[in-house]
């Protein structure tokens, strides 16, 4: 078949991973805050995030048997895309689970006010309030906030005799509910931060459409009540606005199971097509394993573009709104994905290779050494992989305020854009085009080396930030330490797969990597962090990457040394006319007949 040919043949595939990456792109990094918009804890998104690469690690092996065994590999592909947009699109309508935004209020002779203090163990962000307090805009700005107090009886007649509203002077004209609504008025310049409470001294205030003084006597009973507010300022509704419900209930809420259900189902459609177009792709691309990371760059073109509109238009669309608006980005998946589906339908891949057993076929693998080496090596990935998607981010955060205090954030999420876009484009993008070239060139072997070498060395890096506007530089090395791995990890596991258990080798490497590797490491970072900080949790796991690279080229040079070329074990498999060996030299073979040539 000629290169014209398989090129085109090829095209739906780019396609494909460039639509699917572009939909996906729009909702999972906004998902965290979506869940804590919603009302969640970050105890509750803790939890949810713990469970979601478990159950990447258990569907990717299971469906990829289920794909081999039945040969449906295209079918699979297919179904798990729907099943990856539709529940995604359903949490849009997830309602947020019961909020108040409770305070007190306070009326006397002086000036009246509202006052919130934060429950009893917790304080307000500092960072928050100094935005709140310290607004250079508050001269201007009058701040309105609607209220809703409980009352007294007694109360009326203070609101009739004082106030001067005359229509609550007739009981019969009392609210029934015995609430007091009305909205009022503080100048920002007149909010005040006071033992971890914030004052607000109200100007003036609106009641039935009359403007009311809010005069209170002091020789009268102290008026004091609580009151339900809705402010016209994000910030404000952020600092006061907490969940009815604790945490141990919340998880009883129907708001939870079905944000829990829907995110479990998208995660395992992800995680099969992840792993199953993967095996689509290879079996594709058959004899040029190779040329599987100039496939995979499509897809970080369209993660890095969509990622980035999609955060403008949230932005945009919640000029304005107390909270984010992220219907947009839901819109944008359910759409592209669904044209991604209609794209992917037009693949022209049939399966021929079938396996008689396939659990027999891929545990006869693991009798060589080298096979069990790479599945370490892509566990000890997984950890370093873990801490950069996990906590990088919050030691850009955490030394930000340490170098700015809190003028930081009026820049860092463009630095984490910023971020962003050179890990997928000045990283991962060319990394993904050379790949073919790096692996025929030095081996799959050494390309794991090379990017143990690349972990340690960028971790290494990060811990020695002071500036974390230095972290651009260093974001380059993603190249190494994702797209050379990602396209080392998916065509090691196509090379060494017996015929016919394509789908499963590339879900149980994705399970091993995402859900031992990232879990562990996600696990293990947050704990570190919590103790020892951030740049020291990336010195000890840089340290821990270089003694580790140490250890896997020693092991390769004894392996070689030793002259062993897993002639005792002889792994070969038949794949299209073809003979595949694990080689311990370069590592993998392949050959027609008695020709070999290096990968």
């Amino acid at each position: 078949m000629g290169n014209i040919e398989v090129n085109k043949k090829l095209l739906p595939m780019k396609a494909h991973y460039f639509l699917f990456n572009a939909g996906t792109a729009p909702v999972v990094p906004f998902m965290p805050t979506l869940v804590r918009q919603l009302g969640f804890s970050t105890v509750i998104v803790g939890t949810i995030y713990t469970v979601l690469p478990i159950v990447g690690m258990l569907v990717k092996p299971l469906f990829g048997i289920i794909a081999d065994r039945f040969q449906r590999q295209k079918l699979l592909f297919l179904l798990f895309q729907i099943l990856s947009a539709v529940p995604f699109f359903l949490i849009m309508f997830i309602p947020a689970i019961p909020q108040e935004s409770t305070v007190s209020f306070h009326c006397h002779e002086g000036v009246s006010n509202l006052r919130y203090c934060p429950p009893n163990g917790t304080t307000l962000d500092d960072c928050l309030t100094d935005r709140i307090v310290n607004d250079p805009t508050s001269n201007s700005t009058l701040l309105s906030c609607q209220m809703d107090c409980k009352t007294e009886p007694w109360m009326w007649d203070t609101i009739c005799n004082y106030w001067k509203v005359e229509k609550y002077c007739d009981p019969q004209n009392i609210p029934t509910d015995n609430r007091l609504r009305m909205t009022s008025f503080v100048p920002m310049n007149h909010i005040e931060l006071v033992d971890n409470c914030l004052f607000f001294m109200l100007k003036s205030a609106e009641l039935d459409s009359n403007n009311v003084p809010l005069y209170c006597p002091a020789n009268t009973t102290d008026f004091r009540t609580s009151c339900q507010v809705k402010c016209n300022n994000s910030e404000i509704m952020e600092a006061v606005t907490q969940s009815k419900i604790p945490d141990s209930e919340a998880k009883g809420l129907y708001q939870f199971w079905l944000l829990f259900l829907f995110l479990i189902l998208s995660w395992a459609g992800m995680a099969v097509v992840v792993s199953v177009g993967d095996a689509i792709c290879f079996d594709m691309l058959g004899d040029r394993p190779h040329l599987y990371g100039n496939q995979r760059l499509w897809g970080s073109i369209g993660w890095g573009t969509f990622s980035l509109l999609a955060g403008f238009l949230v932005d945009h669309f919640s000029n304005g709104k107390a909270s984010k608006d992220y219907t947009v980005v839901f819109y944008m998946t359910v759409i592209i994905i669904g044209v991604d589906i209609l794209v992917s339908s037009k693949l022209k891949h049939t399966q021929t290779r079938l396996s008689t057993n396939i659990l027999r076929d891929v545990s006869q693998i693991f009798a060589s050494f080298k096979i069990v080496i790479f599945f370490c090596w892509c566990v000890l990935v997984g950890l370093g992989t873990a801490l950069i998607w996990n906590f990088l981010f919050w030691h850009l955060e955490d030394l930000a305020s340490l170098q700015e205090g809190c003028g930081h954030a009026t820049w860092i999420k463009t630095l984490e854009g910023i971020v962003m876009s050179i890990q997928c484009f000045g990283g991962e993008l060319p990394f993904f085009f050379l790949s073919g070239w790096i692996l025929k060139k030095i081996g799959h072997i050494h390309a794991m080396s090379l990017v143990l070498l690349g972990f340690g060395v960028r971790f290494l890096l990060y811990s020695l930030l002071v500036d974390p506007w230095w972290v651009i530089p260093i974001e380059f090395m993603n190249g190494i330490t994702f797209g050379l791995f990602y396209a080392t990890m998916a065509s090691y596991a196509s090379i060494v797969a017996p015929p016919g258990t394509e789908a499963t080798m590339q879900g149980l490497v994705g399970a091993v990597f995402e859900g031992v590797g990232v879990s562990l490491g996600s696990l293990l970072a947050g704990n570190l962090f919590f103790k020892i900080g951030g740049s020291k949790t990336f010195r000890w796991f840089g340290t821990g990457a270089l003694i580790l690279f140490v250890v896997h080229v020693v092991i390769q040079f004894v392996m070689d040394k030793l002259g062993s070329r897993d002639v005792a074990v002889k792994i070969a498999f038949r794949k299209q006319g073809y003979n595949t060996i694990v080689d311990s030299r370069n590592f993998v073979v392949s050959g027609l007949a008695t020709n070999e040539y290096n990968m």
